[in-house]
């Protein structure tokens, strides 16, 4: 199967002020067909940087995939670059202009002269006609492999992917096979202990298995080639299985689920409202849980008083709604340590569960970690409770 590059191309990128989205679409779209994304690259507006990456790539990908610098003005360079690495010249095209004022007439408006720029392609280049936009798309060819220079406009990025380019790689790659991925979310253990755990899966071809921590959060992807959707869900559901059962209830969902929706869950299984008291607001933990749904969570004042003797409180007020539990977290933080500790603890009518722990990754981290940490400690005794009931 064919390999791609995307080249994502737009100064505004490099500067962070717009977010690239349409790296992402391709390569899922592109992945969806089983094309392999080797690689992918954020270049600003300079032709013959944007040529350097072309020609690099073409020495190794079968498929080059840009977005951007198609517009009319100065800083859209894109074209020049692709002629510059197909070695050739840049040559004004009238067929393509009429297309270009034609467009223009459909929204009442004339072109200007800077908009003749968009009329202008490399010597060889296989125009793609744009009918949601004014620019232009085309490919050409830099030795062996295929370039496809398409708009940065999303909408219009997106159409001419699904209706022009697609078709145009299914023909000359004769692509038959797809490539599909789940992921797996783990809480509540490291990286490195669910990579003792899986390692010599991390090793396999296909599927391919891949590890991403996040603060408190774990993600285990698991990617499959096949020659269908079909056969690459079973291939990924017998690795799973593997997984499933190394790793066990510290896997709490997969793919869209979250922390939050899988605790909100846990508490309408069991009937319950969550009487919430969080020492620091920093920790977003009442907006996520409301957000995903839970049952009435409500928001109980931190008393600064000695941590058990407030437990001790707190468990006295849900004995009289028998149905509430709740949820107490606490944090310390020694500044000259540079770490953290959270306090947390869990109560019912019948018991007070704690943990503590200590974190000392970075401080801008800690809110969502801690976040994370309590929900996964709340989902854990749910799902105690649960057990217990069977």
């Amino acid at each position: 199967m064919p390999v791609a590059e995307i080249i994502a191309i737009g100064t505004e990128l490099l500067l962070g002020e717009i977010q690239d989205t349409n790296t992402k679409h391709l390569a899922r779209t592109l992945r969806d067909k089983g094309i392999d994304i080797f690689r992918a690259t954020l270049v600003g507006d300079n032709s013959t940087r944007i040529a350097n990456l072309i020609r690099e790539a073409a020495t190794r990908s079968d498929i080059i995939l840009t977005t951007g610098g198609l517009g009319p003005t100065v800083d859209d360079p894109t074209r020049e670059a692709a002629a510059l690495a197909m070695g050739v010249q840049a040559e004004f095209n009238p067929d393509l202009w009429q297309q270009v004022e034609a467009r223009f007439q459909r929204m009442g408006r004339l072109p200007t002269e800077n908009n003749r720029r968009q009329a202008f392609l490399p010597r060889g280049a296989r125009v793609i006609e744009n009918p949601v936009g004014t620019a232009p798309a085309f490919s050409g060819m830099v030795g062996q492999a295929l370039l496809v220079c398409l708009p940065g406009v999303p909408r219009e990025m997106e159409f001419l992917l699904e209706n022009a380019v697609l078709p145009l790689l299914e023909e000359r790659f004769n692509l038959n096979e797809t490539i599909h991925a789940i992921v797996l979310h783990c809480a509540g253990v490291g990286e490195s202990q669910v990579d003792e755990w899986i390692g010599d899966l991390e090793t396999s071809h296909n599927p391919t298995v891949g590890l991403l921590a996040h603060p408190g959060i774990v993600d285990i992807r698991i990617t499959a080639k096949a020659a269908s959707l079909a056969e690459a869900d079973q291939m990924i559901a017998t690795t799973a299985g593997k997984i499933r059962e190394r790793v066990g209830s510290a896997i709490f969902g997969q793919d869209a689920d979250t922390l939050e929706s899988v605790t909100a869950a846990l508490l309408q299984v069991h009937h319950l409202t969550l009487n919430l008291a969080v020492e620091d607001q920093q920790i977003p933990l009442a907006g996520r849980l409301n957000k995903a749904g839970a049952t009435p969570v409500e928001i109980v004042p931190f008393e600064p008083l000695d941590f058990d003797s407030y437990l001790t409180s707190m468990q006295q007020a849900i004995c009289k709604n028998g149905s509430s539990v709740g949820l107490c977290v606490a944090t310390t933080h020694q500044e000259q340590e540079k770490r953290s500790q959270l306090k947390i603890a869990l109560i019912t009518r019948d018991a007070i569960y704690t943990d503590f722990r200590q974190y000392g990754g970075p401080e801008g981290n800690f809110p969502v970690w801690a976040s994370n940490y309590s929900l996964n400690f709340l989902r854990v005794k749910l799902l105690k409770l649960t057990t217990d009931k069977e």
